[in-house]
């Protein structure tokens, strides 16, 4: 098995304590760090993504696999040519205004960061104002994710939608929406670019957003 395949399993079953020893061990084998990163572990995450759609597995091993994932990066990055890990761009991310739910948009930020994007995480409670700023601070940001899990703040996401939209940052940028609540009707009402029901395919939408 190669060193590489490893890797890949480690990712996949959510070995965190393995993780940077089979990098170390990939590494030292003459394996690529580009290739470690993206056929081992962006490979791996994409089959728990897959994995999540189909109920075969459920939250607390997708979240341990993105940790695992996370451990190994890091050890990577040193070695990363270019930095791959933020390949394509930034992806500013937050729930809105009125709304403390975190777990989902972090299990999001994850899997979209396992994807090769640099998250940028403006947290939970966040105003519509802040979206804006942070992406005119961000020219390289491509995809904006706003997350809703209530019905009560579904008013807020949709506030938050028109905001970004009303300071022409449509033009900079992808705005993708997801929270227990919303469906796709709701996000094509609202004028979102996209819509996802978890985080599995939100890796996958905001990749093929930038492609």
């Amino acid at each position: 098995m190669s060193k590489i395949k490893e890797v890949a399993a480690a990712v996949e079953n959510g070995k965190v304590k393995l993780i940077e020893g089979l990098v170390q061990e990939a590494l030292d084998a003459g394996d690529a760090a580009d290739a470690i990163l993206n056929e081992g572990m962006i490979g791996a995450m994409g089959i728990v993504g897959a994995k999540f759609q189909a109920n075969e597995i459920f939250v607390p091993e997708m979240l341990v696999a993105a940790k695992t994932m996370k451990k190994g990066v890091e050890l990577l990055k040193p070695h990363l040519a270019g930095d791959s890990v933020g390949k394509h761009g930034k992806y500013i991310l937050g729930t809105v205004a009125g709304d403390l739910h975190d777990i989902g948009k972090n299990l999001v930020g994850l899997m979209i960061e396992s994807a090769g994007f640099e998250v940028i995480d403006l947290g939970v409670d966040v105003p519509a104002e802040k979206f804006v700023e942070a992406i005119k601070a961000n020219p390289d940001c491509k995809v904006v994710g706003a997350s809703a899990l209530l019905t009560t703040t579904m008013d807020s996401l949709k506030n938050t939608v028109q905001t970004m939209i009303d300071a022409g940052c449509k033009s900079q940028v992808k705005i993708m929406v997801g929270g227990a609540p919303i469906t796709q009707e709701f996000a094509d009402e609202i004028g979102a670019d996209a819509y996802t029901a978890d985080a599995g395919s939100a890796a996958v939408m905001a990749v093929e957003l930038v492609s």
